[in-house]
């Protein structure tokens, strides 16, 4: 009980960092939807004519919530980055709290505050035309895939916070996975790519995480991706957390 005491106090103190950052709210909720709008009233004309019938915005729902998971994961590489630098975790190991609720706290706070701007990106996408053919069921579905993979993220982000010798530098990392978004299909069907990149994209994390997601949205049906984009989420949050883990003890000693 200590534990989960301990790990609730230090999200706490991370969540309360989040909201009082107005460049943290900018770059998580404001930008993607940003983006989303974009994609929608400037480009969508274009694609949807390859896309057989499929509203622009439909199609890009899945891929903008993962940006909103990508895009405030690198926070959370940052804050722990600082707190090393300004030596908070040697202070917070003096204390009587549990070593495993300090790495617990960052990852916490990162998956719930993500999770609600992924939420309010969604209500933005609702009210520009987006409509789910899912029932209860895939929804719950779509939710526990996204949880898995904000948690999944949120650990790869911690393990790039403790490697990271800057604050800058900490959250640099995203970029890559952002790159991955654009390199999938969450903007345009594979099929229009060159048949290089078509490799890349099919043979990637996002393509099958998003199709999978987007499958259970639109089409309210579990795509033949599903099992892919569960074993790329369970994969990629089990050796971050288990790698955090090991750095965290070497370099707090």
């Amino acid at each position: 009980m200590n534990m989960i005491r301990d790990t609730w106090v230090m999200a706490r103190r991370s969540l309360r960092h989040t909201t009082r950052s107005m460049d943290t709210i900018i770059t998580v909720v404001i930008t993607p939807i940003a983006m989303m709008l974009l994609f929608v009233y400037v480009f969508g004309s274009s694609f949807e004519k390859s896309l057989g019938g499929v509203k622009y915005i439909d199609f890009i729902t899945p891929a903008i919530i993962i940006m909103t998971v990508v895009s405030g994961i690198a926070y959370a590489a940052v804050r722990l980055s600082m707190d090393l630098q300004k030596g908070i975790i040697n202070r917070f190991k003096a204390m009587p709290v549990a070593p495993s609720s300090i790495l617990g706290g960052h990852a916490m706070s990162s998956t719930l505050s993500n999770l609600f701007s992924s939420f309010l990106v969604l209500l933005v996408a609702l009210l520009i035309g987006f409509r789910s053919g899912a029932g209860i069921a895939e929804w719950l579905l779509f939710g526990g895939i996204l949880v898995l993979f904000t948690l999944a993220t949120t650990w790869l982000a911690i393990l790039f916070g403790l490697f990271a010798k800057t604050m800058e530098g900490a959250g640099a990392f995203s970029y890559i996975l952002l790159f991955l978004i654009f390199l999938s299909s969450g903007f345009t069907p594979v099929d229009n790519m060159h048949p290089v990149l078509r490799w890349f994209a099919e043979n990637q994390p996002m393509t099958p995480i998003i199709e999978t997601m987007r499958s259970l949205l639109t089409d309210g049906v579990v795509a033949s991706s599903a099992g892919a984009a569960i074993a790329w989420c369970v994969g990629l949050l089990v050796t971050s957390y288990i790698l955090a883990l090991r750095i965290y003890k070497t370099k707090t000693i």
